[in-house]
């Protein structure tokens, strides 16, 4: 399973409810996303969730 490199954040598990209150397995996705960063002066390519994409921006 995809995991962020950098915060560890996966899919969790859970359950749909409808109207009828019956219930369904369902699993909840981080938003990741492959992006181009620079650490150490090299250019590295990182699977990152978008929280953790907004957090490096405002850092740099």
């Amino acid at each position: 399973m995809a995991k962020c490199q950098h915060c560890g954040k996966g899919p969790i598990f859970g359950r749909s409810r409808s109207h009828a209150f019956n219930t369904t397995n369902r699993k909840f996705k981080p938003n990741l996303q492959k992006v181009s960063i620079y650490e150490g002066g090299t250019r590295i390519q990182k699977t990152l969730c978008t929280k953790c994409i907004k957090t490096l921006g405002k850092e740099a």
